[in-house]
């Protein structure tokens, strides 16, 4: 007997989008420009029970048949759940700020990517995880700003001790929050970062910080799944809690989307 969508919904993986870089990248034989992305995000994604999608950002406008929104609202209609990865510095010019001499060349592409796929699965209340320079993304998608170099606000390294590898951080999370509520009170992650956030945008509330008063996680309020941590938690092979929370939630995600929308009940007097 042929199932129907409910039946499929509870059987099929739940979809979880990665955004990823696009780098030169030496594979084999080959020395080109990739679509690319560590694969610790997969093995995490894969291990709390969903299906790692690829998104790589693509030339948007006429030439490529829809804008960078319209290809966003496209490929998120088909997921269940979003990873906004880590990578380069977000481009300053889109909180309205001057670029730091430390401060990355911009990704332009990138940029307007993960942008457009962060406003649009708050839109429709898509199950969202944004990790490192991915929490920067959705706090500046909604009108936040960053501090673009810490080592002026703090006067250490301490958050990127040593490029190309992790520094160990303890972060405190509020009671009460989405995030404690996953983790706990008190967290350590791995993190890699000089910038971070200063501003808050609109509807973030911090609800993680480390000891020196750096934002370290975030949660779009209004929003049943909307969460940025600033460290790598997927750098941490034995603690998968939050990729878990996310793929539980992008199970709850798939199945009210299949079941569709409830009937109105009529009320009194009406019919």
């Amino acid at each position: 007997m042929a199932s129907n969508a409910s039946d499929e919904a509870e059987t099929l993986l739940p979809l979880i989008g990665l955004s990823t870089y696009v780098d030169r990248a030496r594979y084999g034989a080959w020395d080109e420009v990739a679509a690319i992305l560590p694969y610790t995000y997969v093995r995490s994604v894969s291990r709390a029970g969903g299906c790692a999608v690829l998104l790589p950002p693509g030339p948007g406008g006429p030439e490529a048949g829809r804008s960078t929104a319209g290809r966003a609202e496209a490929v998120l209609a088909a997921l269940d759940g979003l990873i906004v990865t880590g990578g380069p510095d977000v481009d300053p010019r889109l909180y309205g700020a001057l670029p730091h001499s430390e401060t990355d060349a911009p990704r332009v592409e990138r940029d307007a990517w993960e942008i457009a796929l962060c406003c649009g699965a708050l839109e429709r209340e898509l199950p969202l995880l944004a990790i490192c320079r991915g929490l920067q993304v959705l706090n500046v998608s909604l009108d936040g700003t960053l501090h673009q170099h810490l080592p002026d606000v703090l006067g250490s390294d301490a958050h990127r001790a040593t490029p190309g590898q992790m520094t160990a951080n303890r972060v405190t999370l509020t009671a009460g929050s989405a995030v404690a509520s996953i983790l706990g009170t008190e967290a350590e992650g791995s993190c890699h970062h000089h910038q971070a956030i200063d501003q808050l945008g609109r509807r973030v509330q911090a609800v993680g910080f480390a000891g020196d008063g750096t934002v370290e996680a975030i949660e779009v309020q209004g929003n049943d799944f909307a969460i940025g941590v600033q460290w790598h938690p997927e750098d941490n092979q034995g603690d998968d809690r939050l990729f878990v929370a996310l793929v539980e939630a992008a199970s709850r995600y798939r199945g009210n989307r299949a079941a569709g929308p409830v009937p109105a009940v009529p009320g009194p007097g009406l019919s």
